[in-house]
């Protein structure tokens, strides 16, 4: 695998850059092929909370984990965690979907501890769909409209593109959009 390991707002150092590939050098194990693609690893501090974002980017696929507390290293570890989850729910999902052994499932090596694993997870159920008519409005109406009915994403067709966007509320305060392709 090869990582490109970046702080934010401070300098990474040897031991914390090599206890970071020392980890999630534990996920290769999941996979059949080597990763060819750069794994992107941000690690911040930011108000006495250290952060480690991952973003590992495959073919049809991309994992991305997010952890914050008060010590790197937990940081580090939390976050590989939930990436061994991720791997192991999109495995699931992929071995039903897929019992012929083609597409997406040839990523993922089939391991004895993760199979013990896998049925301790959750089943995905649907508990509840909404249909809504989509109002034409701006981004920042949208964000208005959100903020209204108290949640942290809002559905609206754009009236400037004239697609179906979400506004969503960020970690740190601010918003995001999201735009069709």
């Amino acid at each position: 695998m090869i990582y490109n390991i970046r702080g934010q707002h401070f300098q990474v150092t040897d031991a914390l850059r090599d206890y970071v590939e020392k980890k999630l050098s534990r996920l290769e194990k999941y996979f059949e092929v080597p990763v060819a693609s750069e794994i992107n690893i941000t690690l911040s501090v930011t108000k006495g909370q250290h952060t480690v974002e991952v973003t590992i980017p495959l073919v049809g696929v991309l994992l991305r984990a997010e952890e914050k507390s008060g010590d790197m290293y937990a940081s580090i570890d939390l976050v590989v965690d939930k990436l061994e989850r991720q791997i192991r729910k999109h495995k699931t999902k992929v071995n039903r979907k897929f019992r012929q052994g083609s597409g997406v499932k040839a990523l993922f090596r089939e391991t004895g501890s993760a199979v013990g694993l896998l049925e301790e997870e959750d089943e995905l159920e649907l508990v509840r769909t909404k249909r809504f008519t989509l109002k034409p409005m701006d981004v920042e109406e949208a964000i208005l409209q959100m903020n209204l009915v108290g949640h942290n994403f809002f559905v609206f067709a754009n009236v400037d593109n004239k697609e179906v966007n979400v506004v969503y509320k960020r970690s740190d305060g601010k918003y995001g959009l999201i735009e069709q392709n």
